[in-house]
């Protein structure tokens, strides 16, 4: 019976805020690299510097305790001096999706309420006016180049700057999340939650100041602000900082790297290249993807062509990392199609519908358990308390399971977890999260319509593709091309369905309810 499986020695961090942790390791050398792009760099005094000077403009604006700033900005080194002047300063970083159109941006400021919005130039007659709907007074501009009215007013005060005297379980960021129903919610993550899996993650991965970080993740999202970003700040390392997977940027800097970092998709692309060889990567030491499913077949091909296994992990908005498949062999094999072991400080358990633990290889619900785990979601204290048992487990969503084989018929030690599915109907398309409710309302919406069904079916470069099935009103002939294009107009462009089908009814169970596994089984093939 497999009742649990943690690692009891995780971090127990003492000092409260995050950017104190992360500057006294990387200002051990100031004069080190920190940031080298396409058009110049940075060293560590200058970041220092940067963010002193963005945080003293966001303390002069005499914002209430817990305030948030809000970004939708393209990334730049700029961006991220902005992340972590926000928690410096003892503010609460709100992060968007640079794809959010307006109507999604709405509900987030309306919901969040921050106290400063920083957006793109191109946006800001839109976005002042939403931030005006809700009282909030500071909008400023920040493009893909770092300039802007953001940049402009900070280069005004002093780049000393004292770090905010911030308790461990103030919130430091919120990160939306949305489930299969209702609005989205706002993860609220402490800057215990942060620090935690900052410092696990560095000893558990052998984080050092002579790593470079191939950094061509977005900076919205969890992979890419925290796992990516603390990892190399907190060693001092530095990061090649791109704005997004370039085949042939990757394939330029990758003999200058030792960690690189992506979802699925990257190493899809990066192994359909020829130049990507073993030549390429020789000084690489770590490759580590996340944020949607590997494919067995990605896992293979990459260890034979490359000679390394990719390590997979496991985490989630809510709760920053939970596994990883070990980084030393000492401690075992990397294992495709597992995530791996619960991290130091983490406990994991899986259990059935009743609340029972489950044995190994038995399918059941995954819950978790550390300090990294948030607190709750943003003013939803009843869904706080529907996610989160009576003794304190997260209950993820996912569906999963102890130990088990491979596809293959390779043994998997019980000690490691695989993930075999959503309870919620969660997509997972380019590492990007899509939620099935969202789209099928704003289809639902549409002239013709009478009712439609989201699902993601596999595909070999996104992990998993969105697909509509869509049943006309009587008499109306969809047009889904039509339908697609205005789509396009209204969501994010990873939410658009690659496909919309149209059919004369969606198969049900005899509790009516839409049987989206017969969907899938139907249209799966066809991304």
């Amino acid at each position: 019976m497999q009742v649990s499986v943690s690692n009891p020695e995780g971090s127990k961090p003492e000092v409260s805020n995050l950017y104190t942790v992360l500057s006294d390791r990387f200002m051990q050398a100031p004069e080190k690299v920190a940031l080298q792009t396409p058009e110049g760099s940075y060293t560590y005094a200058q970041v220092h510097h940067r963010v002193g000077q963005m945080a003293n403009w966001l303390k002069s604006l005499d914002l209430p305790a817990g305030s948030r700033v809000a970004a939708q900005v393209e990334k730049s080194p700029e961006a991220l001096f902005l992340y972590l002047a926000a928690v410096r300063a003892g503010y609460t970083y709100l992060p968007l999706n640079t794809a959010y159109r307006q109507g999604e941006i709405e509900y987030f400021l309306g919901n969040a309420e921050p106290a400063v919005v920083v957006c793109d130039p191109a946006n800001l007659s839109w976005v002042q006016g939403l931030a005006n709907q809700t009282g909030c007074s500071h909008v400023v501009t920040l493009d893909a180049l770092g300039q802007g009215g953001l940049t402009q007013v900070a280069q005004g005060f002093s780049g000393q700057c004292h770090d905010a005297a911030t308790a461990a379980d103030d919130l430091a960021a919120i990160l939306y999340t949305s489930g299969t129903t209702g609005r989205s919610k706002g993860a609220m993550l402490t800057h215990r939650n942060l620090i935690s899996n900052a410092q696990t993650l560095h000893h558990y991965w052998g984080w050092s100041s002579n790593d470079v970080l191939l950094h061509m993740l977005p900076i919205f999202h969890i992979h890419g602000l925290f796992v990516a970003c603390h990892g190399a700040l907190h060693a001092g390392a530095t990061m090649i900082w791109l704005p997004k997977l370039d085949v042939d940027a990757a394939l330029h800097y990758l003999p200058d790297s030792t960690i690189m970092m992506g979802v699925p998709t990257y190493y899809v692309r990066l192994l359909s290249d020829p130049r990507f060889d073993r030549h390429v990567t020789r000084n690489m030491r770590l490759f580590v993807s996340g944020s949607a499913p590997l494919l067995l077949e990605t896992f293979e091909s990459f260890e034979k062509q490359i000679g390394q296994p990719i390590l997979e992990r496991y985490g989630m908005s809510e709760t920053g990392m939970l596994t990883s498949n070990p980084y030393n062999a000492q401690e075992g094999a990397r294992i495709g199609s597992t995530v791996g072991k619960p991290l130091p400080g983490v406990e994991v358990r899986v259990v059935d519908d009743a609340g029972k633990t489950c044995p190994v290889n038995e399918i059941g619900h995954v819950q978790v358990r550390g300090p990294n785990v948030f607190v709750g979601y943003w003013q939803m204290p009843e869904k706080t308390r529907e996610e989160f048992t009576a003794d304190g487990w997260f209950k993820t969503g996912d569906m999963g399971r102890w130990g088990g084989q491979t596809p293959q018929g390779q043994d998997i030690p019980a000690d490691y977890l695989s993930i075999v599915g959503r309870s919620k109907d969660l997509i997972i398309s380019g590492g990007y999260n899509v939620y099935p409710k969202e789209i099928e309302s704003v289809i639902d919406d549409m002239p013709g319509v009478l009712e439609s069904a989201v699902i993601g079916v596999p595909h070999p470069d996104f992990g998993e593709a969105v697909v509509a099935v869509v049943v006309p009103a009587k008499g109306v002939v969809l047009d889904v091309t039509a339908m697609i294009a205005d789509l396009k107009v209204k969501l994010a462009n990873y939410k658009v369905p690659k496909h919309v089908y149209s059919v004369d009814e969606l198969p049900r169970n005899t509790m009516g309810k839409v049987q989206k596994n017969v969907l899938r089984q139907q249209y799966g093939k066809d991304a």
